[in-house]
């Protein structure tokens, strides 16, 4: 039996977005602008439209996980983003529960 494409696409689209979070809080352990970090994300397979990586930048900062600070780069104004303290130790936490899903899954699978 073939696989209906749109479901398939629906459910790769859910199984994704739990990810995501996890992604962005490793790949800002060290600092970037959005734009790196979309290129960051996209070099290692998990590419992100800007309309769903800056309402969650400002999500993720607005829960205390990411500090940010405008600043001049290449005469452009540009916001880098970072882990806070915060985002540090729910990092940690998440990478622990990430791997014990992992685990439950490869066993399942």
């Amino acid at each position: 039996m073939a696989v209906d494409p749109d479901l398939f696409e629906s459910m790769k689209l859910e199984l994704r977005r739990g990810s995501l979070v996890l992604a962005v809080l490793a790949c800002l352990r060290t600092e970037r602008y959005g734009y790196t970090l979309r290129q960051a994300l996209a070099a290692d397979g998990l590419e992100m439209e800007e309309s769903t990586l800056y309402p969650l930048l400002r999500r993720l900062e607005s829960q205390g996980l990411l500090d940010s600070e405008w600043r001049e780069e290449e005469k452009r104004k540009k916001r880098f983003y970072r882990l806070s303290p915060a985002g540090t130790a729910m990092l940690a936490a998440l990478i622990d529960e990430w791997r014990g899903i992992n685990a439950s899954l490869d066993k399942l699978l």
